[in-house]
């Protein structure tokens, strides 16, 4: 992911001006890193060393993902759904 598609990124899920870390945008960055790397590994089956990081960033998502749900739950939905994560 390059520095314009991680700016695009941050500008949608971005809840001030100034916010570059909050949950949202840490789960949306992740799961385009995700993406990527999951197409990668599409190509090259046996980079194991990139699995290993893949599972870990989806590790971090989905612990993210369980904190906003337990803090608030529309707001869960809502980046679900942005994200087109669960069917």
């Amino acid at each position: 992911m390059n520095q314009s598609d991680k700016s695009e990124v941050i500008a949608k899920f971005r809840l001030s001006e100034k916010d570059t870390g909050s949950c949202e945008v840490q789960i949306a960055l992740l799961s385009a890193r995700i993406r990527n790397l999951t197409d990668h590994l599409k190509d090259h089956k046996k980079d194991f060393h990139s699995r290993r990081g893949l599972i870990a960033m989806a590790n971090r998502r989905r612990r993210l993902l369980a904190y906003i749900r337990r803090k608030d739950e529309d707001k869960y939905g809502e980046l679900v759904r942005a994200l087109g994560l669960r069917k």
